[in-house]
């Protein structure tokens, strides 16, 4: 019902621009009720028409009493064409060119129609340069003429300059003045007009005359067959006043080829639910047409899709609003871009200027370098001349650093052969400080078997003294071992003497080696201050302390010499104690 609407204010809305609605909206009304089929309100008529300021017309506008009262209404079972009419009618006497039409008033009038039917869905109506293409080509294709696509480029060039689109009444006259079917009379004009109102308006997908079989009699009659989207018509004649049936198509609809048979020939069969059809067409091309646009009739009715012509529409509506979208995204891009260039127009004229400034202050830094670079060429003769007086003096210099450089070269020379046989003195205190570590050794090595000697001594002492106390029998027997023990002690006495001995020999040696070590630091000492008188290039490694050190079991420099005669007093009075 939303596209019945839209179709139906199309109409209206030509009729209602050209009335004056005081003195003829109600005629209009009246009118709209009538074609319509719509019931008649008298007293809601009257209110909206009232003649003081306080009515609906002037408050509210023409627009919700015909949607309230007369379009909400409608059914759809009204005719068209009369409605269609009807506004034509009212609105054509006032816009229609009065310059003579290669077209009569009856085909402008249907080319009113399509216009409503092509137009867009915006007012005031227009029709856009790709759908009067569209009719054009159909209008061409009807006359059966070719065409002049690089003509209609011209014109669309021409008319995308100056407006959007052509109203209803400059489409009529467009067609009317025969730009585009020159050769063509009228007659095939008219007739290509109208098979173009037939297939857009009346939903007439093919019409033509073939033979009908009877149902009743079985006899063959010739009809005019008009195919629609749910129907096929049959008329005497073609003149469509004498109707004779209808065939109601669905989509359990079926048509089937024939075999030739009582001598008819081309022909097919049109299977519906209740009744069957049996048809002949003139010949094969016409039975084969007619079965194909019935099938596809049929399917578009299972599909449930809508007539092919009002789907194109659609699709090419659908289309140009997708091209709209994208022409305004495509526009709001262009303005972001040219703002951008604008900005970057504005950030080039700042740095242009930058430049200038720049170039500017290069000039004035040019002039002042080029100034001084001439002082600098003055300064830089002077500084050549003080260079060459100050160069002959560096040469004497030079001369004279030579004669020292061999003189210091000289003393070097005599300097490394005293470091050779200062390195030699070195190695000989080196050999003396191992002879003397392994004197120390040998002494530490005899305390500790002296200090074992003792320690086992003394336990023999000690075991003296408990036996004493043993019984008179076990003091013969203990007097043996003591005798024993006696022998044993002097045995340890002797090698205790042989030790004393040996660590006598040892530190002997060791007042040798110390000799040796005090001759080869006085000679590193005489050796030391030549180096010294030499500018003191080189540093001798001076010998240790000459202070004697002493060895016991305990370890070096344990005790002093004092502690060491105390502890053997003692050992030795212990030792005539237990005697």
């Amino acid at each position: 019902m939303v596209g019945l609407k839209e179709e139906l204010l199309k109409s209206i809305w030509h009729a209602f621009t050209a009335l004056d609605l005081d003195r003829s909206g109600k005629v209009l009304s009246h009118n709209l009720c009538t074609v319509l089929n719509v019931p008649h309100d008298p007293v809601a008529l009257e209110e909206h028409f009232r003649d003081d300021d306080e009515g609906p017309v002037s408050n509210q506008g023409y627009m919700p009493y015909l949607n309230k009262f007369i379009l909400e209404k409608v059914q759809g079972n009204f005719d068209k064409v009369e409605f269609n009419r009807m506004c034509w009618t009212l609105c054509a006497k006032k816009n229609l060119s009065k310059s003579p039409l290669l077209i009569s008033d009856e085909d402008a009038f249907k080319v009113w129609v399509i216009f409503n039917f092509l137009s867009e869905d915006k007012y005031p109506l227009i029709i856009v340069p790709e759908e009067i293409e569209y009719l054009l080509k159909k209008i061409t294709e009807a006359m059966g003429a070719g065409w002049q696509q690089e003509q209609f480029d011209h014109y669309k060039i021409a008319l995308n300059t100056s407006r959007e689109g052509l109203s209803a009444w400059e489409l009529i006259e467009l067609i009317g003045s025969g730009q585009f079917s020159k050769g063509m009379d009228r007659q095939t004009v008219s007739m290509a007009i109208n098979e173009v109102f037939n297939e857009l308006i009346l939903d007439v997908l093919k019409q033509g005359y073939m033979l009908k079989k009877g149902h009743k009699r079985k006899n063959w009659m010739e009809r005019w067959f008009v195919l629609k989207p749910n129907i096929i018509s049959y008329y005497v004649s073609e003149d469509l006043k004498d109707k004779k049936g209808d065939i109601i198509l669905d989509g359990n609809c079926c048509v089937e080829a024939l075999p030739d048979k009582d001598g008819k020939k081309c022909l097919f069969l049109i299977k519906c639910l209740d009744k069957t059809f049996e048809i002949s067409a003139s010949d094969k091309k016409k039975k084969q047409e007619w079965i194909q646009a019935i099938q596809s009739t049929v399917s578009l009715l299972r599909a449930g899709s809508p007539p092919p012509h009002k789907e194109a529409r659609q699709k090419r509506k659908e289309l140009r609003q997708k091209l709209l979208l994208e022409q305004e995204e495509l526009e709001r891009q262009m303005k972001e871009l040219q703002a951008a260039n604008e900005n970057k127009q504005k950030e080039l004229e700042a740095v242009r200027k930058q430049l200038e400034a720049a170039a500017a202050r290069a000039a004035e830094e040019e002039k002042k370098r080029l100034q001084t670079q001439v002082e600098l060429q003055d300064r830089f003769s002077l500084e050549l001349e003080r260079e060459k007086m100050v160069r002959q003096k560096m040469e004497e210099q030079v001369a004279q650093k030579s004669s020292e450089l061999e003189q210091y070269l000289q003393r070097v020379r005599e300097l490394e052969e005293m470091y050779k046989q200062l390195q030699e003195a070195l190695e000989d205190e080196k050999q003396a400080r191992q002879d003397e570590e392994t004197v120390r050794k040998l002494q530490a090595r005899l305390l500790e078997e002296e200090t074992a000697k003792r320690a086992e001594l003394e336990k023999w002492h000690l075991q003296q003294q408990q036996t004493i106390q043993m019984t008179e029998a076990e003091k013969q027997e203990l007097e043996n071992q003591r005798m024993m023990k006696e022998q044993a002690l002097q045995v340890a006495m002797e090698q205790l003497k042989q030790l004393e001995l040996e660590r006598k020999e040892a530190l002997e040696q060791y007042e040798e080696v110390k000799k040796k070590l005090e001759t080869a630091a006085n000679n590193t000492k005489s050796w030391k201050d030549k180096v010294a008188h030499h500018e003191g290039l080189i540093r001798l490694i001076e010998p240790g302390s000459k202070n004697p050190h002493l060895i016991t079991n305990w370890g070096p420099a344990a005790f002093t010499e004092a502690e060491l005669e105390q502890r053997q007093r003692s050992w030795k009075g212990k030792k005539a104690t237990s005697e």
